[in-house]
């Protein structure tokens, strides 16, 4: 048994719409043999290892039901038994997980196992666990076969295992500050490996490291730190503190001890977490030992009476006290019959109690601090303490050490609430937590005494969340108010479009049209992710790690996220929900690839867009696949897109009050119109739009329309939409490798990075509607890891439109032969009726480019499918036909800056394009180059 293959998901895919784990399981021989063949003593330990898996309901829908599955008949496959241990693992670990699925695929005794995860690495090692417990758990002569590590013990491997999930988890704290942003819908992202979080999307965001939030002072944190000058600040105000000095040296300790009077408490000067503490030190050994403990937390050390009384943490937050705690030291009581380690194991036996942070409580331990406590009872692990005596552990009370918590917030008196408001103000934290030593919490200070031991400008919220006694508080809730007052934004928001052909153009359009009405939009794309604009990083960027990019992005105030098949396919869709998803088309592309070979399937991976859309879908009826996906969205609003203004079903839509686009013919020629609650809508005519090239390119006619209904759906003024659409043009700056032209030759270019037959067919077909008094060329290619039917279908998209056709390659073989993707486009021209004669192969992109360039005469039309954008659409810029005369400009004359509203433009990757002198439409003229 093997794991073959995972994928982990980080977001809605096509197994879930949270983030899962898919392993490709190998039972090998185990195939033929089911829980049922393996018998009661395989399911009796895999009880005794996961008790919890009695919870199970499984598909009985009721707790028993998975162990029900287990032993009933044949039983259930291993396949099947791993998912719902490594659900149990992460439960165990104190996670909150209970989704699954398991089913075979193809291939005998191989299944696809899915299974819910709250944190990447705990779930990956969930997986490879269960897999090592089950193989343990196996009859002998299948063990031996199946690796379990020579030495290899459950009870270890789990309690390694806990641990090792904490230490990745977010902490107690944290984790509540995050649920109750989860509860107020606030959006939330991990920002590190530790407790970083950011709290809400773009410009709305706010951070919290722990319990300390991006408004928290850094003096003040820096001023709580240091425990001497708190003390003086709290005194100043007349405070309760107790007497301290600050000392380096074991002999200033004791100097100091004699000067405040025994007993007294020794702790580092910038500690926390009770670490280094002792408290009740009477004599010099005690004071010694004391120093030296805090010494190795602090070079300087903090020696001060010790007050009496019960420890209690007053938790402030924004300027009000949420909850008051009593603490006690970790401790035992005796019986008069069991020792000490024998009570210990009995408190650690109470089922609240577990590794860490796993549980309500954490186990105690018997360590260097408890056998100092013991031994000044004069006791040791071994030792029988009387019936109802109390042993203490430790002489801290936190929590993480094994100490108990009671809350006691309905109960302090208001003096005591008053005070522990006046240090948190004192020292100038929005969230403090105020330690304090009383021996009534329910009497005044001011009457009984008490003190302030110190002011935490981090205080933990596990003790108040979760107390062993008493009532819990909501200690998270306030923090969240405060940093998001009722009424506050928190959420983008957000357009994801996807599908075959035209998501970039699209995402481009939509990005500049909410520039235009006054956003900072946040763009990804296949070429890099923008914002307000200008690209910040370069490459493909169209998966759910830019989505996290331009959300992080304190700048933005909306989102437009590409999302390729890919991405989804990959590692899911980088945001759970989307306020408007839009789908353009499905056509074959990618088809033989990572699982999916039908256009039904592909469809299936792109309909999650429209699938985790909350307000609007977008969707184009013209295309069939992409109609179905109507029936698997929650959206409240469907909009349904189409060029067939006699669209049967958009009709009916329309009329019964439906959102739709539709491109009506009018006596000055197509209008795009919106339909919407009944209105009817013009909006602007196709001609006026520049990237439709005068209304000719049918294939952005139907983009814009789609880009125009989802900032419509976003709630974008309409003057701003026709504003965006009459502004955004296909020049290369503003929209690389979509239909670009370049008109400075005596030919005329048409560039394209069209890939697949449906893009190649898009642009063939604009070829011919374009009046053209020369020639037709066309450079084509296809990608290597496409099937060789997907090739055969681009080169046929071409075939017969076209006086001649150059064949060539990407740079990039992916797996073909140097020149057998040309082979084939060519044979599949020949086979489609084309002469030898009028083809040429040529393998690489640069020489192709040249061969088209060099073969361009006057009134000719090259169409260049292009792999290498920039490097290609440098190529044709500098390109000068034969015997053409240099044309030259006054180099005093700068082309003009791109405009602020252009979201694809970056000059820095176009910087040794200098010699290219630019008007608003694009390239016009060169200037003669200096070598």
């Amino acid at each position: 048994m093997r794991i073959l293959e995972r994928s982990v998901f980080v977001g809605p895919s096509l197994y879930a719409h949270f983030p899962v784990i898919r392993l490709t399981l190998d039972l090998g021989e185990l195939e033929q043999w089911p829980t049922g063949r393996l018998g009661a003593a395989f399911v009796d330990g895999l009880i005794a290892a996961l008790p919890g898996l009695a919870e199970h309901g499984c598909s009985f829908r009721e707790p028993g039901g998975f162990i029900r599955r287990m032993r009933e008949g044949d039983g259930t496959w291993l396949g099947h038994v791993l998912e719902h241990v490594a659900i149990e693992l992460q439960n165990v670990a104190g996670e909150d997980v209970t989704f699954g699925k398991t089913r075979s695929v193809d291939k005998p005794g191989v299944y696809s196992v899915v299974y819910e995860y709250a944190q990447k690495e705990e779930g990956i090692a969930a997986g490879e666990l269960a897999l090592r417990l089950l193989s343990s758990l196996l009859p002998e002569e299948l063990r031996t076969r199946n690796s379990v590590p020579e030495g290899w013990e459950w009870p270890s491997a789990r309690d390694e295992f806990i641990r090792y999930a904490q230490r990745r988890a977010l902490g107690p704290s944290t984790a509540s500050l995050v649920h109750a942003a989860e509860k107020r819908d606030i959006p939330w992202l991990r920002l590190n490996g530790q407790s970083l979080v950011q709290l809400g999307h773009g410009k709305y965001q706010q951070r919290i490291q722990a319990t300390v939030t991006g408004r928290t002072p850094h003096i003040a944190v820096e001023l709580a730190s240091d425990k001497e000058e708190t003390n003086k600040i709290l005194a100043t105000l007349g405070l309760p503190v107790p007497k301290q000095e600050l000392v380096t040296t074991e002999e200033g300790a004791l100097r100091a001890a004699r000067r405040l009077g025994v007993p007294v408490v020794t702790k580092p000067f910038n500690g926390n977490h009770g670490r280094g503490i002792s408290i009740h030190l009477m004599t010099d050994e005690e004071i010694i030992a004391g120093f030296n403990e805090a010494r190795e937390i602090s070079r300087s050390v903090i020696v001060e009476n010790f007050l009496s009384g019960d420890d209690h943490r007053l938790l402030v937050v924004n300027g009000e006290l949420v909850a008051a705690t009593r603490r006690t030291p970790g401790h035992v009581i005796g019986d008069g019959t069991q020792t000490i380690a024998q009570l210990v194991d009995a408190v650690n036996a109470d089922p609240r109690r577990g590794v860490g942070h796993e549980k309500v409580l954490t186990r105690i331990v018997l360590d260097a601090q408890a056998e100092m406590m013991m031994e000044r009872m004069g006791y040791t692990a071994e030792s029988v303490p009387k019936a109802g005596e109390t042993v203490f552990l430790r002489s801290t009370a936190n929590l993480s050490t094994g100490g108990t918590a009671t809350d006691v917030t309905d109960v302090i008196h208001p003096d005591n609430r008053d005070m522990a408001v006046r240090a948190i103000r004192a020292i100038g934290l929005d969230v403090g937590g105020v330690d304090f030593l009383t021996t009534d919490i329910t009497e005044s200070y001011k009457t009984i005494g008490g003190g302030i031991c110190e002011v935490n400008a981090a205080p933990g919220f596990r003790m108040h969340v979760s107390p062993s006694e008493g009532t819990p508080r909501d200690a998270a809730g306030p923090v969240i108010d405060m940093l998001f007052p009722q009424g506050t934004p928190s959420r983008v928001p957000i357009a994801a479009v996807t599908g075959t052909n035209g998501k970039t153009t699209t995402a481009r359009m939509l990005a500049h049209i909410t520039k235009m009405a006054g956003y900072t939009p946040g763009l990804t794309t296949t070429d890099g992710v923008y914002i307000d604009g200008q690209r910040t990083v370069e490459g493909d960027m169209t998966g759910p790690v830019s989505a996290r990019m331009v959300l992080s992005d304190p700048q933005i105030d909306i989102a437009i996220l590409e999302t390729a098949r890919g991405g989804l396919i990959r590692a899911g869709m980088g945001v759970p929900k989307v306020n408007v998803g839009a789908v353009l088309n499905v056509q074959s592309d990618h088809l033989g690839l990572k699982g999916i070979d039908t256009l039904e399937q592909l469809a299936e991976v792109k309909r999650i867009v429209v699938e985790v859309a909350t307000d609007c879908a977008v969707l184009n009826a013209d295309d069939p696949n992409v109609l179905k996906m109507s029936g698997y969205t929650d959206a409240k609003v469907i909009c349904y897109v189409t060029m067939n203004p006699s669209h049967a079903l958009v009709r009916e839509h329309v009329r019964a009050g439906g959102r739709a686009c539709a491109l009506e013919a009018g006596v000055n020629g197509s209008m795009i119109t919106l339909y919407d609650k009944g209105s009817h809508i013009p909006l602007l005519w196709t001609h006026l739009i520049p990237a439709t090239m005068e209304g000719r390119a049918l294939h952005n006619v139907q983009n814009a329309m789609v880009a125009a209904s989802m900032a419509f759906s976003l709630g974008i003024k309409l003057d701003a939409i026709r504003q965006g659409l009459r502004t955004f043009d296909t020049t290369f700056f503003q929209a690389p490798g979509r239909m670009n032209v370049y008109s400075e030759h005596p030919f005329k270019v048409l560039f394209d990075y069209g890939h697949n037959a449906h893009a190649v067919s898009v642009m063939a077909d604009l070829a011919q509607r374009l009046d053209v008094s020369g020639r037709r060329i066309v450079v084509i290619c296809g990608p290597g890891d496409r099937r060789d039917e997907d090739l055969v279908a681009i080169a046929n998209a071409v075939a017969g439109r076209f006086d001649h056709y150059i064949c060539r390659r990407d740079d990039s073989l992916r797996g073909r032969d140097g020149d057998e993707v040309p082979r084939i486009l060519s044979s599949a021209l020949q086979a489609a009726g084309v002469l030898a004669n009028d083809i040429s192969m040529i393998p690489d992109e640069q020489k192709a480019t040249d061969a088209a360039l060099r073969m361009g005469r006057p009134g000719d039309l090259l169409l260049i499918f292009a792999d290498a954008l920039v490097r290609s659409w440098k190529q044709i810029v500098k390109f000068r036909p034969e015997g053409a005369p240099e044309v030259r400009v006054d180099a005093s004359v700068s082309p003009p800056a791109p405009t602020a509203i252009d979201p694809g433009f970056d000059e820095a990757n176009f910087a040794d394009l200098g010699d290219v002198v630019r008007d608003e439409r694009g390239v016009r003229f060169s200037r003669e180059s200096d070598d």
